[in-house]
């Protein structure tokens, strides 16, 4: 991994903000951070010197955040979320700022498309190869103010999230009609989906509510029973993820990778978390994946398309090629789940991604 070129890098992106031209989130640190991880540090500052120009400055601040939860998903306060995240991580190591904020940011997983959780979970990745970094310490607190600042729950998820959060024995609500071994499969086939799959996510967020059996749905994973179980469920929604990506990115080739690489940076996460915040943090990782499915991918799925064979190697070689943030941080993230579960179709989906985008 080229640690000196991320290092750069990072100092050439925490001058922009999270966000350009108004809401479109800034994927520089995502893609950079998998780019070097895959050993391609040589692109990092030429992709860097293209993508910056799009970039808007680092937001000032409107004054410092007091009451944190009234500030909380408010997207004219970034600036005060950035000062707020970088004093705490002076002040305090990283994991236990991270432990304090993490179960109070996933309710909200819904966050700038769920890119805040993703921005998190590369920062998370690049910190546990070397902890003490300044550059990398910056970069989770701008993750974790950019999730903070546009914190969005998924509609119709109370209770998933209280049936997942341990109570005083530390112990979850995993009854319900499914008390067999979690099945995401069939959670994801049963999802229903929005009737006008139009406008932009929070349109399409916001339309939830009105859909017939989405609370059922949305329900049908039960909680984790066990950190182990929570992060093997964690581990079958990025590998299942990952194969309807190949039935249904035709239709928003772009927007759906989120269903991937959402619950990857939240797998990626686990080790630097509490063991008691596996549970929530599967619950949170399988909102946001219904959710992106449900409201940009179609009823019927198409036959997954053939294409070229490829190793991981050149699986990710392609994607360095293409340098779509987005292919990219497909192509990191099926890479994480073949590594999990030697399924080969996974490969395809980052080509097919590349292809499209």
């Amino acid at each position: 991994m080229g640690d000196g070129i991320l290092d750069e890098a990072y100092e050439r992106l925490h001058r922009t903000g999270p966000e350009y031209e108004g809401w479109l989130s800034n994927h520089g640190p995502m893609a950079v951070e998998a780019l070097a991880r895959h050993g391609y540090p040589q692109h990092v500052h030429r992709w860097l010197d293209d993508y910056l120009t799009r970039l808007d400055e680092l937001p000032r601040g409107l004054r410092p955040i007091d009451d944190w939860r009234a500030a909380l998903g408010d997207p004219k306060r970034a600036g005060d979320w950035l000062a707020y995240f970088d004093r705490q991580l002076r002040e305090h190591p990283w994991r236990d700022v991270l432990g304090t904020w993490w179960p109070r940011l996933l309710p909200g997983i819904a966050a700038g498309a769920t890119h805040g959780v993703i921005r998190v979970g590369h920062a998370v990745r690049a910190l546990d190869t070397n902890d003490a970094n300044p550059r990398r310490l910056t970069e989770l607190g701008q993750a974790l103010g950019y999730w903070a600042a546009r914190w969005q729950p998924v509609p119709g998820t109370d209770r998933l999230f209280d049936r997942a959060t341990p109570d005083r024995a530390g112990t979850v609500d995993a009854r319900g009609p499914d008390t067999a071994d979690l099945d995401v499969a069939a959670a994801l086939a049963g999802l229903p989906r929005i009737d006008d799959q139009t406008g932009g996510i929070r349109e399409r967020l916001g339309q939830l509510p009105g859909v017939p059996h989405w609370e059922a749905a949305v329900a049908a994973l039960r909680p984790a029973r066990t950190p182990a179980e929570a992060e093997r469920g964690l581990t079958a929604l990025v590998h299942r993820a990952g194969l309807d990506y190949l039935r249904f990115g035709h239709a928003a080739p772009v927007m759906l990778v989120h269903a991937v690489t959402a619950p990857t940076a939240v797998l990626r996460t686990l080790p630097a978390l509490d063991r008691a915040l596996w549970a929530p943090s599967l619950a949170a990782a399988w909102a946001a994946t219904a959710a992106v499915t449900s409201v940009y991918a179609p009823t019927d799925g198409i036959t997954p398309p053939t294409l070229t064979a490829a190793t991981p190697a050149e699986v990710f070689a392609r994607a360095a090629r293409n340098g779509d943030a987005h292919v990219v941080k497909l192509a990191d993230a099926v890479l994480d789940a073949y590594a999990a579960t030697g399924d080969e179709r996974l490969l395809a989906a980052a080509g097919y991604a590349g292809q499209m985008i």
